[in-house]
């Protein structure tokens, strides 16, 4: 029985559930009357749900509104909306609005609403003082008790008949804001207000002005009063007279004080009266000011002054204005339709003014010392008065120039720029300087002593002298310098250096080395060096000619090395030939006293014993043998004197000991040109030797080459005159 109830109670649970199924379909929040609502008017925010249900049956809804996210409204209700009564809308209602509802554990929110509350309440604005005096201050203060911050204040002084004075404060803090106004000169009543702004969606907003403020202005003294004494119109000469008063209320710290043209005349303190005076001059036209200061307050009073001419300014007349030196200079100082004055003829420096009569007229012959401005001065009644000034330019005549080149010598190297300058000692300048290059004027230079003249394109043929002339304002004319001829320098090319003989010496013999250039400016400085490990200077002469030519006597084997050799002039640029290598090798003697202790005994010793060998072989073998070994010596004697008979002519210069003969042949071709024209002869030495090990005997063949330059008349001649390698040999 228990089950079945059990079964009864929870299908009666489901079929319940299931009538209170419900879902939101929509929560909508408005504005009452609109969203724009004017200021201390009523408005209403009404939240309302839209909900669909499956049965009829009550829920109970919680109702939420915000502002701004910030909740501002909350209440509990069975029916489907609510409503949030703002009674009196102030511009703190603006905002955005939203509302949430909740019923029966689901939640659903409104889109956002915009209520703009429209005007701003009126500012409340109080006065520190209702009555203050010139030159201090009212504080103000202006305030918006039901409005938010932040907030813009602006402040107003208005006075009658000009544009209100405004001030402006941002307070970001504060619905209130405080200012001070100074009170200037001519302030009498004066009214003040403020209102307000606001910021609402990129806008401003303004309230309405406040409450008008009434402060009333006292004088601590009265303006000042200005006189001129006898009058305002006055004549050079004539005394004028300036008095400022005023009337004070109080005393202390009082001033006054006149003025010129942002210039003070005088001040006094403390007191009630200023008095200037003075002797009047055209300077003295214009605005005089009187003012009268205490603390901040301050008065002023203007008047305008005409002062007459008493006499115009003089003129100062020279006779000449340029003149030459020892010339007779006349200077007159007059006045237009006035002559009683007292004049001074006076002359300016660096130093000041210099008096040099006082008279109206001065007369002088001059030098260039002379040279400067001069005025004059005329005094009537104590007014004094100057002249324009008049410049006097006393000339000395220039002097004969010199041309010169600025680096000094007369000379410039082919290729680069020549630089001259002409330079006058005396005379008053400007110099007018004038280059000719031959009958072509050059260039036109006016300077004060010397002037520059830069030539670029010197040839080396190029036969025109250069001058100058020089000429200022002297009456004397122009003077014109020496004609100056320039040496154009050719610099050195193509070095080169040769010898004789060339390539091998013999060991004691004497060499000629030449070493000459393809161009270049005489004089030329010509060095040899030979270097091995480092270079060592042999010869060096200065020659006025193209080639020098030096003769080392004895060479040895100490001189075997590279040479080469320099050559420069007056250009200042080093030419370096290619190098030349020279051997020493020995001499002809010196192979032959080798050949004859050297190697004939050692060709006697290898024949005693290739003859004991053979002596030995034939007793041995019989016969036979001997014939054999008698025959070896017979072929090799004729094979001997055949060839001694084929070769050439000896050639005495050197000697050498060679293993073959094509050796030979190569030692020969690397003696140089100077060894073509000589006719060689070989003397060969054979030498057989026996090999102990074979039969019947094995040849082996030692060659001595002896060189000996044929000997006829012009053999001497041929050593000295022919330089091999060299370009410029003949």
């Amino acid at each position: 029985m228990y089950l079945a109830l059990l079964v009864i109670f929870l299908q009666c649970s489901e079929l319940y559930a299931q009538g209170r199924v419900f879902t939101f379909n929509t929560v909508e929040i408005k504005v009452q009357p609109s969203v724009k609502v004017k200021n201390g008017a009523p408005m209403s925010i009404v939240c309302r749900a839209d909900i669909s249900k499956s049965t009829d049956f009550q829920l109970k809804h919680n109702f939420t509104i915000f502002k701004d996210g910030k909740l501002v409204f909350m209440t509990v209700s069975d029916k489907e909306d609510a409503q949030y009564e703002i009674s009196v809308a102030r511009s703190s209602d603006t905002g955005d609005y939203e509302c949430t509802v909740e019923a029966g554990g689901k939640t659903k929110s409104s889109n956002s609403v915009h209520v703009w509350v429209t005007g701003m309440t009126k500012p409340i604005l109080t006065a520190e003082k209702k009555e203050v005096l010139e030159g201090e201050v009212v504080k103000l203060r202006c305030e918006m008790p039901e409005e938010v911050p932040p907030l813009h204040f602006f402040f107003r002084k208005i006075k009658m008949n000009s544009t209100p004075k405004q001030k402006h404060v941002f307070e970001p803090h504060r619905n209130s804001s405080v200012v001070e106004f100074s009170v200037e000169e001519g302030d009498n009543i004066l009214q003040f207000d403020c209102f307000g702004k606001r910021n609402v969606k990129f806008e401003f907003e303004s309230s309405e002005p406040s409450n008008k403020t009434l402060v009333t202005v006292r004088e601590p003294f009265i303006k000042p009063t200005l006189n001129a004494k006898p009058s305002s119109n006055v004549t050079e000469g004539d005394r004028i007279q300036f008095e400022c008063s005023t009337v004070v209320a109080r005393m202390r710290d009082i001033e006054i004080i006149l003025q010129k043209n942002k210039t003070i005349l005088k001040s006094v303190r403390d007191e009630k009266l200023l008095k200037y005076s003075a002797v009047a001059t055209l300077a003295d036209s214009g605005e005089y000011l009187c003012k009268v200061e205490q603390g901040r307050a301050s008065k002023t009073t203007k008047m305008n002054v005409v002062v007459s001419e008493l006499f115009p300014k003089p003129i100062l007349a020279a006779s000449m204005s340029n003149l030459d030196e020892n010339k007779e200079l006349i200077l007159n100082c007059s006045i237009n339709g006035f002559r009683k004055a007292n004049f001074s003829i006076l002359r300016k420096n660096s130093n000041g003014v210099i008096l040099l009569k006082n008279s109206r007229n001065f007369t002088k012959r001059v030098n260039v010392n002379d040279t400067g401005s001069y005025i004059c001065t005329a005094e009537v009644k104590g007014i004094v008065k100057e002249s324009k000034p008049v410049r006097i330019n006393v000339y000395a005549p220039v002097s004969k120039p010199t041309l010169s080149v600025v680096s000094g010598l007369p000379e410039v190297v082919l290729g680069k720029p020549l630089w001259l300058i002409c330079r006058s000692v005396m005379g008053t300048p400007p110099i007018t300087f004038t280059f000719y290059k031959g009958n072509e004027v050059k260039k036109i230079v006016i300077n004060d002593t010397y002037a520059m003249f830069l030539d670029e394109n010197v040839r080396q043929n190029d036969k025109r002298g250069y001058k100058c002339d020089a000429r200022n304002n002297h009456s004397s004319g122009m003077k014109a310098s020496n004609i100056l001829n320039i040496t154009v320098i050719v610099p050195i090319k193509n070095a080169s250096l040769g010898s004789v003989p060339y390539g091998e010496v013999e060991d004691g013999s004497e060499t000629a080395f030449l070493c000459s250039v393809k161009e270049g400016s005489w004089p030329i400085h010509f060095r040899i060096f030979r270097k091995t490990d480092r270079e060592v200077l042999l010869f060096e002469k200065s020659e006025n000619a193209n080639k020098v030519l030096w003769r080392k006597e004895a060479m040895n084997r100490q001189d075997t090395g590279t040479y080469y050799c320099m050559a420069s002039n007056r250009a200042n640029v080093d030419v370096k030939s290619h190098p030349i290598t020279i051997s020493v090798v020995l001499a002809a003697w010196q192979k032959g006293v080798i050949a004859t202790f050297v190697l004939i005994p050692i060709a006697g010793a290898v024949t005693l014993a290739s003859w004991c060998f053979l002596c030995k072989k034939k007793k041995a073998k019989g016969p036979s043998m001997e014939m054999s070994g008698s025959a070896l010596p017979t072929n090799l004697t004729s094979e001997k004197l055949t060839r001694q008979h084929n070769d050439g002519d000896y050639y005495s210069g050197s000697g050498y000991i060679e293993d073959s003969e094509n050796h030979m042949k190569s030692t020969d071709e690397s003696k140089g040109p100077d060894l073509e024209s000589a006719e060689v002869e070989y003397t060969e030495v054979e030498v057989s030797t026996l090999d102990p090990h074979r039969a019947p005997v094995q040849k082996g063949t030692e060659t001595v080459y002896s060189e000996i330059r044929k000997a006829n008349n012009d053999s001497v001649e041929n050593r000295h005159s022919r330089i091999q390698g060299h370009p410029d040999a003949t």
